[in-house]
């Protein structure tokens, strides 16, 4: 029996303990110009199927146990794999079918994890949808499998099998090796037991819920809708953050980091800030080209306390987060289970926001001699409670280009209108960061004009003028002017101002 990696795992007991949803489908799209052989790319994923087994594996459990199954590559399940071609008769329609398609319910103990689907706009337009599970896959498998859906098609197109080098190892591979790196937790020496002493020192007594501006208090149980706000920061932004990054011996994340834990100081979240972030987990080369769930989650705990400068809280989150990333190989469900947080089912234990910064390494122009681009797609799905999700962007010299993203939240607690105030606010952090990261982080402004001008003008009613004189003299006053006034109600009794 081949068991599931930790990844794996959680996954597998978060479907048990919710249901099966979409919440973790990973699609991604291209949209291609020129003819589709539909009947070449069938086979080209079928290629890719053989290729990668993790992609032919079904995750069925026995007494509760779930296990890898890998179907063998002539199986039913792999030569019955297809790209199912729809055609489509306008943008909208694309969209309303794209998004239904993306919301396809994996029954994870029978049905493979992957799914293709073509949307034609014309013979010459088209949408190559491919929808797979979280489970086996993740956000750093897409380019190894969109390289290898193209050598596939090239070759079927030729009518021939692709010729590629096998690889070095398959996912059931990593499993069993994690299992046997990481060793066990009553071993004191083993890495699971080193790394977890760590993590259990790093964020012992860590608030297990920050007050942010919330719109609505958390519900019992999440609905897991999300959307999300534009965030977008211009070329001189970014390039002046990549500078004070590199005069601190920091990265462009630690910048980020840090600026989202004053932006939260600054809102009245306190100054024991737990931020999470992914790793890509891919920690020996014989798994760059292999599709799978390697990523991980780590917990950046940020002190903002005795309102350091931007620069002094930076060396502070570049101590934290080199920390983490040494000691990054414990799954973050084993530090769940080990720090055994109060659990509630609608917040994601140890943090609730997500801090990301991915680079802007672009898929192929061309995919089999067609003119190829991504298809950006919308899921609105929210895991967490806000997620800083940034991209950085280069010119063709390499040179800072920008940061697009956005601040995805969860419909739950967060309007649009406040998590686009959030990533308008974290701009403006991130702007005095640039301009004087000698300021203490207290003196950052975070409101806009208009803000400032609404909070100390536009919340209040009409000014009166305050009486002066001491109390016994004020009741005085009022008894000789309103002597029939009520001025006592005890039970059904009262008394007026004269008696």
């Amino acid at each position: 029996m081949i068991p599931l990696s930790f990844a794996q795992q959680r996954l597998w007991f978060i479907e048990q303990l919710e249901g099966p949803s979409a919440l973790y489908n990973t699609p991604f799209a291209v949209r291609l110009t020129g003819a589709i052989d539909t009947a070449a790319l069938t086979l080209a994923l079928r290629d890719v199927l053989t290729r990668h087994e993790v992609l032919r594996t079904t995750f069925p459990a026995t007494d509760g146990r779930p296990q890898q199954s890998i179907a063998e590559p002539d199986s039913p399940a792999v030569r019955s794999a297809a790209v199912v071609a729809e055609p489509v008769a306008d943008e909208a329609e694309l969209s309303v079918r794209l998004d239904a398609a993306m919301r396809h319910v994996f029954d994870l103990a029978t049905e493979l994890p992957v799914r293709c689907g073509l949307f034609s706009l014309s013979d010459q337009e088209h949408v190559l949808l491919v929808l797979m599970h979280h489970i086996a896959s993740d956000a750093w498998s897409v380019p190894p499998l969109f390289r290898d859906l193209d050598a596939a098609y090239r070759a079927r197109l030729a009518d021939t099998a692709p010729q590629w080098e096998p690889l070095p190892v398959q996912y059931a591979d990593y499993t069993l090796w994690q299992r046997e790196v990481l060793g066990a937790e009553d071993d004191p020496e083993s890495q699971l037991s080193t790394q977890l002493a760590y993590w259990k020192g790093a964020l012992a007594e860590a608030p297990e819920e920050l007050d942010l501006p919330r719109d609505r208090p958390r519900p019992s149980a999440p609905s897991h809708r999300g959307g999300s706000a534009v965030l977008s920061l211009d070329a001189e932004l970014h390039a002046a953050l990549a500078r004070l990054a590199a005069e601190e011996r920091a990265s462009l994340f630690m910048v980020l980091q840090a600026a989202v834990a004053t932006l939260y100081t600054r809102l009245g979240a306190g100054t024991d800030l737990p931020l999470g972030t992914a790793v890509a987990g891919r920690t020996d080369e014989a798994l760059d080209d292999l599709v799978g769930f390697f990523v991980n989650t780590v917990v950046l705990r940020t002190d903002t306390s005795g309102d350091p400068t931007f620069r002094e809280l930076l060396e502070r989150v570049r101590r934290t987060v080199l920390d983490a990333f040494d000691h990054q190989d414990v799954p973050f469900e084993r530090l769940v289970e080990q720090l055994n947080p109060a659990r509630l089912p609608a917040r994601h234990p140890l943090f609730q926001t997500m801090v990301t910064l991915d680079s802007d390494e672009d898929l192929p122009a061309d995919f089999a001699g067609h003119s190829c681009r991504e298809y950006v797609l919308e899921q609105h799905l929210a895991k967490f409670d806000l997620s800083f999700a940034f991209v950085e962007q280069h010119d063709a010299d390499g040179a800072a280009n920008g940061l697009t993203g956005a601040v995805e939240y969860a419909a739950d607690l967060f309007d649009h209108a406040t998590a686009a105030t959030l990533g308008e606010r974290l701009a403006r952090v991130l702007r005095a960061a640039a301009t004087d990261p000698d300021a203490p982080i207290g003196a950052i402004e975070v409101l806009g004009p208009a803000e400032r001008a609404q909070l100390l003008s536009g919340r209040h009613g009409p000014v009166a003028a305050l009486p002066t004189g001491a109390v016994p003299e004020l009741f005085e006053a009022r008894a000789a002017a309103t002597p029939e006034a009520v001025a006592l109600v005890a039970g059904p009794e009262t008394l007026t101002y004269g008696e």
